[in-house]
């Protein structure tokens, strides 16, 4: 169970981080030579780690109940039964 919400907390990275890019109101502080237009003004790595925690334990919360209730067996989604 514990390296499957592992996987599922690092999917979740992919649904989190699109939405931490800049931002109107970032348009006052100035870019730092190098910086990509796209990046975020500030980084907050705590606050992205909690949200990924949040997603990846909602997500595996549906995944254990379907399978827990049956609704995704394995043998089923593997076409073997």
């Amino acid at each position: 169970m514990l390296a499957i919400y592992l996987l599922f907390w690092a999917f979740s990275a992919f649904f989190v981080l699109p939405f931490h890019g800049r931002r109107e109101s970032d348009d006052e502080m100035p870019l730092v030579k190098g910086q990509d237009r796209g990046a975020p003004a500030t980084f907050r790595p705590g606050r992205i780690l909690l949200q990924m925690t949040v997603v990846a334990t909602v997500a595996f919360g549906l995944y254990y109940t379907a399978y827990v209730s049956g609704w995704a067996d394995p043998n089923v989604l593997s076409g073997r039964a």
